[in-house]
């Protein structure tokens, strides 16, 4: 099984990162094929931002139809261009917000979600929202960490983030907490260890669920709006994105 791994930004060193995450819980068997795409923001961190990483993240998707991949793993919490990477993708497409709220409700009746800077709170929500979980999800916190300094051992990251996870447990009553971020995909198991509850990274339920659904030979429905694209003709930047019969 080959799986598709796409950090939509364009920071290398968080695509390694992000990588080796996925790479420790994928069973044997399992090719963890990680990109980032050649053009785009070296972070998410607004809607402007998530609005230039889709055009890569798709080229990534086309290229991997190419490449065998039978699923494929959006690394951003924003879960950019999801919907657009369903319609062109034969295989599933998970993002990873979508499959961490999805593992944290399997495991507590209520989590808590804690991101990176405290603006990107109202888009994570609004993902709640459309997912489902506006029950189940007890709050969203920001640590306002800029998703870069996750990469700097200077930004005493983690201090922060288990800080602001401590805060939600107690101020939500959550059983679980969802980390909002790909870059924090390495502190999920140090993390759980001291908060004493499930800590989710949704790389790795994204991994997972994949693997379960290639297993159960489901694929992406090409029957309403995932169809496939209409085929048309793009111009200008664009052209080479242009849908095909």
């Amino acid at each position: 099984m080959r799986i598709k791994l796409i950090n939509p930004n364009t920071t290398q060193s968080m695509t390694d990162k992000i990588a080796r995450a996925a790479r420790t819980v994928a069973a044997q068997g399992t090719e963890i094929l990680a990109v980032s795409p050649t053009g785009g923001p070296v972070s998410i961190e607004d809607h402007y931002d998530e609005a230039y990483a889709v055009p890569g993240l798709l080229g990534e998707v086309r290229i991997g139809e190419t490449q065998a991949c039978d699923a494929y793993v959006i690394a951003c919490f924003g879960d950019p261009g999801l919907d657009a990477a369903r319609e062109i993708a034969r295989g599933p497409v998970l993002g990873i917000a979508e499959a961490a709220m999805h593992a944290a409700s399997f495991v507590a009746t209520g989590f808590s979600i804690v991101t990176t800077l405290t603006r990107t709170c109202v888009m994570a929500r609004r993902l709640v929202d459309r997912y489902g979980f506006s029950t189940v999800c007890r709050g969203v916190h920001g640590t306002d960490l800029p998703v870069l300094a996750l990469e700097d051992p200077a930004s005493d990251a983690y201090a922060l983030i288990l800080a602001q996870c401590e805060q939600a447990l107690k101020q939500d009553g959550s059983g679980a907490i969802v980390l909002g971020c790909a870059g924090m995909a390495d502190l999920c198991t140090r993390l759980s260890a001291s908060l004493g509850v499930p800590v989710i990274d949704g790389v790795a339920a994204a991994v997972k669920f994949c693997e379960a659904l290639v297993g159960l030979q489901l694929q992406t429905s090409k029957h309403g709006d995932y169809a496939l694209p209409i085929p048309k003709k793009y111009t200008g930047a664009f052209a080479g994105f242009a849908p095909r019969a």
